[in-house]
């Protein structure tokens, strides 16, 4: 899961793709980069780091032209640290290419192979994204033989790509001098939107990962891309589409739904605030259910994705809500940090218990997921700390039991706390008093009341079913050796990128 944006204006885009980036930040924290152009020159800041870390006043008045792409790095696998896996990443031939890319793709490996055995090209990086880049490069250069690029080149190169990457892609490429592209794998498993604002030099047109990045600039939301397909705008704002896949099915992770997308987002016609919303009704009607003789006396919420879910069953249940941790809002999200180690030192200075709220009472303690069990275990215990009587766990999730592939960092099956566990083992591994799950089903049926359109999701983390059918148990031993913590942390600090192409 990363942060993706790409806009094609009538005026300077710098600061646009860095107010964008912000508003993603909740994407990824560990590196962030944009790419500009002008005439027929590349400029390109990246770096380890948060946006206002990366980006100073320098470097913005480098970052020069009307059309540019920008990426939030959300490592999945190698080290955090490795500075030169920050995106964009480039390629001189053909045309000059940058791209940033939101997935993860499961053949990455035969990929690399193929592109040095056969389409002489060099990867530099363990990043998958790279990998992708230098694919569609090929391709590009198969499709155009000449210098006149046309868009019909471009969407031959994206069928091609199609053909060739599975799992999931999000992904925006701008081609130095000539204009915008972006696609989305057959499955549509990360989120794309489409934007436009209409300005008196003629229109402007913005592609990211949410529709939050389009709205907090006052850009207009079209539509999201469908599987598939691909858009290219050019640097005169001429707008082509067309879809490049014999076959696609709309699967979209639902994991966005549950954490990752801001609650202000609209991804796939679906209001991720709403679908949240019936998250807590569900786990309301659930619990009613269950434990129908429940002692609850108040429902405290995770902050901060849990808290319309928690406000929801609170209000459905009847029960007192009130916020019971205070938020430092300096640290950031502790699951998308790489390292064990890092995430459990984050947890206690992340969040502080207000002892009022807990002293003498029954509390029932609501997050989105529990994934590996860190956060939920400390919480607890502060909870019991601060004073309570009892202490209850809620999931808005079902129990993620399998690691996932499409750019998640759940890495090996061992690290999470629902892997091969019963709901009663994982309550008293993390020490609550009573723990409930969602069920898949009523996750489900969350978004999908909202979108009857949304068929299937991408449920691999819950369920085990990997939808582009090239997982098996080699291919899974084989993520977890690569993506597994000891390896993260086991890695080393890299040079700090700092490119500027002329």
């Amino acid at each position: 899961m990363c942060g993706i944006i790409g806009i094609v204006g009538c005026e300077p885009v710098n600061h646009k793709l860095y107010d964008g980036l912000t508003l993603l930040q909740h994407r990824g924290q560990d590196a962030a980069g944009i790419a500009t152009c002008e005439a027929r020159k590349l400029f390109v800041r990246k770096a380890p780091g948060l946006v206002k870390e990366v980006f100073r006043t320098a470097h913005m008045l480098r970052l020069r032209g009307n059309m540019g792409i920008g990426h939030l790095r959300y490592p999945t696998a190698g080290s955090s640290k490795v500075s030169a896996e920050a995106q964009p990443f480039y390629v001189n031939s053909p045309f000059g290419i940058v791209l940033v890319h939101n997935g993860n793709l499961t053949n990455a490996e035969q990929l690399q192979s193929e592109l040095y055995k056969s389409d002489r090209r060099h990867i530099n990086t363990s990043s998958d994204s790279e990998v992708l880049l230098n694919v569609f490069a090929h391709e590009l250069q198969r499709a155009a033989q000449s210098l006149k690029l046309q868009p019909e080149h471009l969407f031959k190169a994206v069928r091609a790509v199609h053909e060739r990457c599975n799992g999931s892609y999000a992904v925006i490429a701008m081609l130095v001098g000539r204009g915008v592209l972006a696609f989305r794998d057959p499955y549509g498993i990360r989120p794309a939107i489409l934007g436009k604002r209409e300005t008196p030099a003629g229109t402007e047109y913005i592609v990211a990962s949410e529709s939050v990045a389009l709205t907090g600039l006052g850009y207009e939301p079209v539509r999201d891309l469908e599987p598939g397909e691909a858009v290219y705008i050019s640097k005169t704002g001429e707008l082509h589409q067309q879809q490049c896949a014999p076959k696609i099915q709309l699967t979209p992770c639902i994991f966005e739904y549950v954490y990752f997308a801001r609650p202000d987002s609209v991804i796939d016609n679906v209001s991720v605030y709403s679908s949240r919303l019936n998250m807590g009704r569900k786990l309301a009607s659930k619990i009613r259910k269950e434990w129908p003789q429940h002692d609850i006396d108040v429902v405290i919420p995770i902050p901060d994705t849990s808290r319309t879910s928690a406000l929801e069953l609170a209000m459905d249940l009847g029960i007192k809500y009130r916020e019971g941790f205070v938020k430092n809002r300096y640290i950031g999200r502790t699951f998308i940090m790489p390292g064990q180690k890092m995430r459990r030192k984050s947890v206690r200075q992340k969040l502080n218990p207000i002892e009022s709220e807990f002293r003498g009472l029954n509390v029932l303690l609501v997050d989105d997921s529990i994934v590996r069990g860190t956060t939920s275990e400390q919480i607890i215990e502060m909870a019991r700390e601060a004073g309570a009587n009892k202490v209850y766990m809620a999931s808005a999730a079902p129990p993620v039991s399998y690691p996932n592939v499409y750019g998640i960092d759940m890495p090996a099956a061992n690290e999470l706390i629902a892997f091969d566990r019963e709901v009663s083992e994982i309550c008293e591994a993390i020490g609550a008093d009573g723990l409930i799950y969602q069920d898949l089903s009523d996750l489900v049926d969350c978004v999908r009341e909202l979108n009857p359109d949304l068929k299937e999701f991408e449920t691999s983390c819950f369920n085990g079913h990997y939808i582009t059918g090239d997982v098996d148990t080699n291919y899974l031993s084989w993520l977890e050796n690569k993506r597994a913590d000891a390896a993260q942390e086991g890695s080393g600090d890299e040079v700090l990128v700092d490119v500027g192409i002329q």
